[in-house]
């Protein structure tokens, strides 16, 4: 494990003992609503409190999930209704998807999620990606599943195309179980982010199944962030490897559906969001071992309107960092700023929403947003997905919407 996430570790947990940041109390009135509005064709030009910033639309994509950014330049990037795309270094969308992809389930919210370049990427052209998995005796039930395969530049297909993880969150066979609290579709809440750490160690976020009984059973898959090799193996350092009953790939538990994660290179830390019932949307400081208090612990309620069990506070269990709603804030991906492009938002934290744009927190010595966000893009009416640096410091964003985009932030005039 990395010396320096131990040592951020530690003081993790001693800033969310004294300094945790509450939910913000009031918000802007004027939210866009859930289903997002149309884009238009921009560009756009807005004044922030550190100058003026540029957005303007790279390509035009449905549902798109998460992208990475190619050695060679140009950017590889999920559509949630199950294809991959290739856009250049000059912006042009390729119009051929990337074949080769296994099927998937693509009901729903459900499909293809996160993407990761493998560490050495630019020798063994490996990419990794989340997806819905189907069951081939019954197109009802699915699990979360990571393949990897070869990708070439110029190709049009994915080679040598394998699952290196296959969730045991097989769901979806009728007549559903019985469960508490007004619980959503089997076909929701899979997780599905992908990042690899500086240690070249593979972690993926896996969501609850809106089946939030079976997450602190230690040996599930259920509601879960792994930590994993490059292959799917479980490495050191694991908190519960040759524990009986306790699933050894497991980094943190206590999660209803992590679909963020991000690591601060300033502190050498892991952060994740969460989406929670009605409200208490969360982000999180992922401790190793850490759990973080589903289905008994949450500052939301359940979808029948019920009080969870507990609210905060709890032995055992850590607290959100940040915690929103209701009404719910449906968070995107998040990123911690080190570029020098935007010389303001260095060590800023990013974080995009489905009801309040793209939201940029101060922090402080240890990586803890404080204080009030700043609110951007807000007017714009987008499910803002995922939000990433790219090499040459400007910002890339994608709209979980039918009519989609990727648009790049740089800085104004």
């Amino acid at each position: 494990m990395d010396l320096r996430l131990g040592l951020a570790a530690s003081l993790g947990a001693l800033a969310l003992t004294f300094g945790t940041v509450q939910a913000q109390d009031d918000p802007p009135a004027a939210r866009p609503t859930f289903s997002g509005s149309e884009l238009g064709e921009g560009p756009w030009d807005y004044h922030t409190e550190y100058g003026p910033i540029h957005l303007a639309v790279v390509a035009r994509l449905e549902r798109p999930w998460g992208l990475a950014f190619l050695p060679e330049g140009g950017i590889l990037v999920t559509e949630r209704v199950g294809r991959l795309r290739h856009i250049a270094a000059d912006g042009t969308l390729d119009p051929q998807p990337i074949t080769g992809l296994p099927a998937m389930y693509t009901f729903g919210i459900a499909g293809l999620k996160g993407i990761a370049l493998h560490p050495q990427f630019a020798t063994n052209r490996l990419v990794y990606m989340a997806y819905s998995k189907i069951d081939p005796d019954d197109e009802n039930v699915s699990t979360l599943a990571v393949m990897r395969g070869r990708w070439d530049a110029g190709s049009h297909e994915l080679a040598e195309v394998e699952d290196i993880f296959v969730a045991d969150t097989w769901y979806g066979a009728m007549p559903l179980p019985e469960r508490c609290c007004g619980q959503g579709p089997a076909f929701g809440s899979y997780g599905g982010r992908l990042l690899f750490d500086p240690d070249g160690y593979l972690f993926v976020t896996s969501g609850d199944r809106n089946y939030g009984e079976l997450v602190q059973d230690p040996a599930s898959h259920y509601g879960k962030i792994f930590r994993m090799t490059d292959d799917g193996r479980v490495p050191e350092g694991n908190p519960w490897v040759g524990m009986d009953g306790h699933e050894p790939l497991v980094w943190s538990t206590g999660h209803r559906n992590p679909l963020g994660l991000a690591y601060n290179r300033a502190t050498g830390e892991l952060w994740e969001t969460e989406f929670g019932p009605r409200g208490g949307d969360e982000v999180n400081r992922i401790l190793r071992g850490g759990n973080y208090g589903w289905i008994t612990v949450t500052q939301g309620m359940h979808y029948n309107g019920e009080q969870a069990e507990a609210v905060r506070n709890v032995d055992g269990m850590i607290d959100p960092v940040l915690v929103y709603g209701p009404p719910s804030f449906n968070p995107g991906n998040l990123m911690f700023y080190q570029g020098d492009l935007l010389p303001g938002w260095q060590g800023d934290m990013l974080l995009g929403s489905f009801t309040q744009g793209l939201l940029r927190y101060d922090t402080n010595q240890v990586g803890i947003p404080i204080g009030e966000p700043e609110y951007l893009l807000q007017d714009l009416g987008q499910r803002w997905r995922d939000v990433q640096e790219a090499p040459d410091g400007s910002i890339y964003l994608l709209t979980d919407q039918t009519q989609g985009a990727v648009l790049r932030l740089s800085p104004g005039e």
